[in-house]
């Protein structure tokens, strides 16, 4: 098998090396709407694309922090880019990690691992139990990551008849189906305010048959493949970690601007430069600040969860909680760092296809998904304060 990581530098230092192209694709990648062809290259060429993967399907299976890093200097480069990062890099792991061996031989190794994947997980689709597997149907919005995926992610509920599967009291089974990019119906509506580059399609099947091999627990925390804490994790922290990584980076590029453009940057009211300025100085100490201490936060409680997982303990529903309202909170402060910025570069933020407007438009759109939403922040205090013992969805 042919493993496409480049162990000699970090995942960061190859996510870096590519600042030049995708800061130069960036304009182009929101042309097309997806990220263009000479990105998704760099990314094969440098061992992204499968970078997340257990090592058996290519990967290098980094650990929490290099995960959290890696997308933070991909979403310093261009939101899209780093949108992409936290879809594609996923997607790939946790079919990777989860699929039974005959889904896996046929997915991954068939393929030499060479497979870019993408998709919306959430169960809008209903998988009618058949002999060997599923008939498929449903409609998914938003498959960030699919304008370049060979195979594509479709979460779905399995019905016996016209009843619901359940995986516990209260809680529906909820499967993950892997489907060939030739078997799924695209819609492309992907004509949006931000987070242009990202190929997030809306997409469908009708009663396509998929094989129960290939299909997962959309919950599931027992890897078939992998020894790094993170496949014995499950989706969710890692998807959670992406999030909180995304908005970070979005806004460290913001900040990095702007400081930049301080020294050059004056009003026509006022002659004196940005970095002149008490208020200016008083608002880049805060909002520097603010960012570090968030970004600390997700490397603390994504740290700690994969410690106590690497010394065979259980992942608890309070660390789950923890590290949830921790990407829900750095994607907080990096909204907020964002709006100052937004306004302090004045003018200069707002001339189309510049960095700081592009990274404002990504920031606005990025901060609305559902995953990083206030319930999530509810439901994490609720098990912090002993309302509910779980949150399945956390």
């Amino acid at each position: 098998m042919t493993s496409t990581v480049h162990t000699a530098e970090s995942l960061v230092d190859r996510a870096r090396g590519l600042r030049d192209i995708v800061m130069a694709e960036a304009a182009e990648s929101e042309r097309l709407r997806t990220l263009s062809p000479r990105v998704v290259e760099a990314m094969w060429d440098s061992g992204l694309m499968t970078a997340f993967n257990p090592a058996v399907a290519g990967g290098a299976e980094p650990s929490f922090a290099e995960m959290i890093e890696t997308w933070i200097e991909m979403a310093w480069q261009d939101g899209s880019f780093g949108w992409v990062g936290i879809a594609n890099l996923p997607s790939s792991f946790a079919a990777a990690c989860y699929l039974p061996d005959t889904g896996f031989a046929e997915v991954f190794t068939a393929h030499d691992n060479r497979v870019t994947m993408g998709g919306q997980f959430f169960p809008n689709g209903q998988g009618a139990a058949v002999p060997g597997g599923y008939r498929l149907t449903g409609a998914w919005n938003f498959g960030s990551g699919i304008g370049h995926s060979q195979y594509v992610a479709a979460g779905f509920l399995p019905m016996d008849g016209t009843e619901m599967r359940w995986a516990g009291e209260g809680v529906p089974d909820m499967r993950v189906a892997i489907l060939p990019r030739e078997q799924v119906s695209f819609d492309d509506g992907w004509f949006v305010q931000g987070l242009k580059g990202t190929g997030s399609y809306d997409y469908s099947v009708t009663d396509v048959f998929v094989p129960e091999e290939r299909t997962f627990a959309l919950f599931t925390r027992s890897p078939l493949r992998g020894t790094s804490p993170a496949t014995r994790m499950g989706l969710m922290p890692v998807t959670a970690a992406g999030h909180a990584s995304w908005a970070l980076g979005v806004a460290k590029s913001m900040l990095d601007d702007v400081e930049e453009l301080a020294a050059t940057k004056v009003r026509m009211s006022d002659m004196a430069s940005l970095a002149s300025r008490p208020t200016f100085q008083k608002g880049l100490a805060h909002h520097v600040a603010a960012w570090r201490a968030a970004r600390l936060l997700v490397l603390d409680a994504f740290g700690a969860a994969e410690a106590h997982v690497a010394a065979g303990q259980e992942l608890t529903p309070m660390l789950r909680a923890d590290m949830r309202a921790a990407a829900v909170y750095a994607t907080d402060v990096s909204r907020q760092c964002a709006e100052w910025a937004h306004l302090v570069a004045g003018t200069s933020a707002i001339r189309e296809g510049s960095r700081l407007e592009r990274a404002f438009r990504d920031m606005y759109t990025g901060t609305q998904h559902a995953f990083i939403s206030e319930k999530v922040a509810i439901d994490a205090a609720s098990i912090r304060l002993g309302l509910i013992d779980d949150q399945f969805g956390l």
